[in-house]
């Protein structure tokens, strides 16, 4: 009798593998270390599992070969999963900036319809138990695991993660295998992580949150730059506007970089007419500042210009104003790095996407075997971007096991 296709890993991506092998008739065996099935899925969205984005496109995320990432996409993209997850029996909605999350606005519920799904597919479950091994011998991947066994089988899918949130389960400690089988393995760093900055001349804004164009030099390169939303922290900038740019800081070490805030962003045109309409009055920069600007902005962007607090725009001629207003729309900071693997949200790194064909997800170098999710160098922004993927790549990898 045929040996179980097996699966390593029960997040995102290992479910909706098994669950599309199990569709086109296999059998499943799925392996994970923690006590139940979807633990990192649990705590995407802060809770709420944002699912995916109905702006997906190819170009959103970072890889070596975007075009390798459209054809996933097409293989499976936004519109597919939407339709899966209602077979699952998960009702989803979309926000107005495309954000997609379950009717019920809970993780948990996303998990428990994947649990389900999976008993209903007949799917064996192997909890609490860790590949410690993988080896290849006569055509056949062997598998020692933590409880002392060894298991063999012609197919096997690797969708253990990467690097992050090692707490539940994550740790990257399949990799070295998968070099032993003759895969390349690009050093493994934060992405989608909280980013550490010089807060010294910044500590009266601690706590404040507002929307802003986050921009990343290198010296006087820009790198990247993202829009969104973060937050001032005393210990440096979290929320999606920086996060999407961590991965560019993750695998730059030793060499200068510089985040520039501009919360202006969607509305310096306004506030210059604003100025200009009270430009004879006696009316505080601070006050027409504060139009736009989150309350606790304008001390603080006024005083690094050199003037009083509540110095009125009729005192202050064109020059000076634009002074006030290149700071806010350039706040600059100096970066010092990214949080651990305990604080992001994926890793960066793996396996590169060329070891890997797109159209089935199969390796390009060992025969039976199927590389998905944080197993390989893919990073998409906050938005739902890197949970998409990681259905995608098990979607196809699962319809596609001969």
């Amino acid at each position: 009798m045929d040996t179980p296709i097996t699966i390593i890993g029960a997040g995102p991506s290992g479910m909706t593998a098994a669950l599309f092998a199990a569709k086109s008739g296999h059998k499943v065996r799925l392996i994970d270390s923690n006590e139940q099935v979807g633990r990192k899925l649990l705590v995407t969205g802060s809770g709420r599992a944002n699912l995916t984005n109905q702006r997906m496109e190819g170009s959103r995320y970072s890889c070596a070969d975007i075009t390798w990432m459209e054809t996933l996409l097409k293989r499976f993209g936004h519109a597919d999963l939407i339709t899966f997850l209602r077979e699952i029996g998960v009702l989803t909605f979309s926000t107005a900036d495309g954000w997609c999350y379950p009717v019920s606005e809970s993780a948990q519920t996303v998990v428990d319809a994947f649990a389900n799904a999976l008993r209903q597919a007949n799917v064996e479950l192997v909890l609490n138990t860790k590949v410690t091994a993988i080896l290849t011998i006569n055509e056949e991947f062997k598998l020692d695991l933590s409880t002392g066994a060894t298991i063999s089988t012609k197919q096997l899918i690797v969708a253990a993660g990467g690097k992050a949130y090692p707490t539940l389960g994550s740790r990257g400690e399949l990799f070295p295998w998968l070099k032993n089988l003759g895969h390349s393995i690009l050093p493994l760093v934060p992405a989608l992580a909280p980013v550490t900055c010089e807060m010294s001349s910044w500590k009266a804004l601690s706590g404040v949150r507002f929307d802003a164009r986050a921009s990343l030099y290198e010296n006087s390169s820009l790198l990247a730059e993202t829009t969104g939303n973060l937050i001032l922290t005393e210990w440096g900038l979290n929320g999606p506007a920086v996060m999407d740019l961590s991965h560019h800081i993750s695998t730059r070490s030793n060499v200068k970089l510089e985040l520039r805030l501009n919360p202006l962003f969607n509305s310096e045109v306004e506030l210059h007419d604003l100025i200009t309409r009270k430009r004879s009055t006696d009316t505080p920069l601070r006050v027409l500042l504060a139009s736009v600007l989150s309350p606790k902005l304008p001390p603080v962007l006024i005083a690094r210009a050199g003037y009083p607090l509540d110095v009125p725009i009729n005192e202050l001629n064109d020059e000076q104003t634009e002074k006030v207003l290149k700071i806010a729309t350039s706040m600059p900071f100096k970066v010092t790095g990214v949080r651990g693997f305990e604080y992001c949200q994926v890793s960066a790194g793996g396996v590169p996407v060329s070891e890997v064909d797109p159209l089935n997800m199969r390796s390009r170098l060992i025969s039976g075997l199927t590389l998905v999710g944080e197993t390989l160098d893919v990073v998409g922004p906050c938005g739902g971007y890197n949970l998409q993927y990681a259905f995608s790549s098990g979607a196809v990898a699962g319809m596609s096991i001969e």
